[in-house]
């Protein structure tokens, strides 16, 4: 018999190769390629053009691509707006965060308003799906449920049925019979990806795909499925912790930095409207270490409180642990302050945490850090209803953020009474409703503390 053949793919890029290699030419990653069968390319494709004549830019409306609101406010949000005609979005996330409950809710909430839906499962049987749809609520309207793994099927099944919405759970289970891979390859992978790709955009049905992740916390599969698809859509979350983060890491159809907060309850995920309250509850009185901060995730600035215990080390390297924030960052401020203030911090233990466990990677977080640092190591505690934000620079220069108005605006609203900001951004905040502190470097911050 003669010898199939093969062919080398990169699971980051997708980049092809007839042979082995140790580094991807494409990304430069080392040890990513896998060997997968030849794609033999039978009969003609289902799949037609609505325009095969170009059209000129002045001609072309976007009246027919108004946005569907699902009616969940914060899944909205993230998606900009509501849902695109046409449009493919990939959902990823680890297991049981709660995707496919988001999407099943998403179905309820566009179903009543008698949105024909087509729900595909190749992980859970019809019985399943029904069983967890009965844990969020009645459905008024009607959702149409399929069990199948052959893609194949499923696109003769859309075609049939004219669906405005398709998901798809999961990307993974679903293969092509002309591949000749295993479900859950590169080739497959890629070859159904783009099979539904062309599915969206020629009959103007919206595709939402689910994807799993790798212990890395990617998509899995190649990183060219992240290119074809429209919206890149991330679920994130602690399972120990209530709280789910829907972030937007790429979106063709509005902002990539917003994010959707949501609370996993028994009945299913609940909206936060207000995180920073969320975010703050259980917070201490009166103990040293502890600062609230204002972050801001795309245009939504969100208050968290950001803790910090300083104490002498018992060994010849001091230990620093960050958890919610970048441990490098923590070891550059750290060393700022032996440099500037003269502080021996080398000989102190450090351990920040940003509570709730949310993850900010964002500059405005450095001066809240310091505050912390220096009131656990002076064990002096900040008034309660003091908020803080900043940047840092080597020098101990305190250096102004972005939207700091937005900033103080959500402080006030929260209750807080007074802000320590860059002196930089003052000047940038009209009738301000709580007192503004300006500080220029850690110097005036040290004073701040010893007050």
């Amino acid at each position: 018999m003669a010898k199939s053949k093969t062919v080398f793919f990169c699971k980051e890029c997708g980049y092809e190769a007839s042979k082995w290699m140790g580094q991807c030419p494409g990304c430069k990653q080392w040890s990513t390629f896998v060997e997968e069968p030849v794609i033999k390319k039978t009969g003609s494709s289902n799949y037609h053009k609505k325009n095969v004549e170009p059209e000129p830019l002045s001609e072309i409306t976007t009246a027919e691509d108004e946005r569907v609101v699902t009616g969940i406010q914060e899944f909205d949000r993230v998606l900009g707006g509501g849902i695109v005609t046409g449009s493919l979005v990939l959902v990823g996330g680890d297991p049981g965060i709660g995707k496919s409950t988001l999407l099943l809710q998403m179905c309820r909430e566009l179903a009543a308003k008698q949105i024909k839906i087509l729900y595909i499962s190749g992980e859970e049987s019809l019985k399943q799906i029904k069983m967890r749809a009965e844990r969020l609520g009645k459905f008024e309207g009607e959702v149409l449920l399929l069990s199948e793994t052959n893609l194949d099927s499923i696109e003769d099944t859309i075609h049939k049925l004219m669906p405005e919405i398709v998901i798809i759970d999961s990307i993974q289970t679903m293969f092509k019979e002309e591949v000749g891979a295993a479900p859950g390859s590169v080739s497959q992978v890629r070859e159904t990806t783009g099979t539904l790709m062309h599915l969206a955009k020629g009959l103007g049905v919206s595709i939402f795909i689910v994807g799993h992740v790798t212990k890395e916390g990617v998509v899995a599969g190649p990183r060219v499925l992240e290119h074809m698809v429209d919206t890149v859509l991330y679920f994130e979350g602690d399972n120990s912790a209530t709280y789910r983060i829907l972030r937007a890491v790429k979106n063709r159809f509005g902002s990539t930095n917003e994010i959707g907060v949501f609370e996993m309850r028994g009945s299913g995920l609940v909206e936060v409207n207000n995180p920073s309250e969320y975010m703050l509850q259980g917070k201490p009185e009166g103990e040293s270490g502890s600062v609230v901060t204002a972050s801001v995730e795309g245009t939504r600035p969100i208050l968290v409180e950001v803790q910090a215990l300083i104490s002498q080390t018992n060994f010849n390297m001091a230990r620093r642990t960050a958890a919610g924030t970048d441990y490098n960052r923590v070891n550059l401020l750290m060393a700022v302050l032996e440099k500037r203030l003269g502080l021996q911090m080398s000989a102190m233990d450090a351990y920040i945490n940003v509570a709730g466990g949310m993850k900010i990677v964002e500059p405005a977080l450095d001066l809240a850090m310091v505050l912390a640092i220096l009131s656990s190591y002076k064990n002096i505690a900040l008034d309660s209803r003091t908020i803080v934000f900043g940047e840092i620079g080597l020098t101990g220069e305190v250096r102004s953020v972005s939207m700091a108005e937005q900033r103080v605006n959500e402080a006030a609203k929260m209750g807080f009474e007074t802000c320590i900001l860059p002196h930089t951004n003052m000047e940038n905040i009209t009738s301000p409703k709580i007192k503004l502190i300006g500080v220029k470097n850690i110097r005036e911050i040290m004073n701040i503390i010893q007050r």
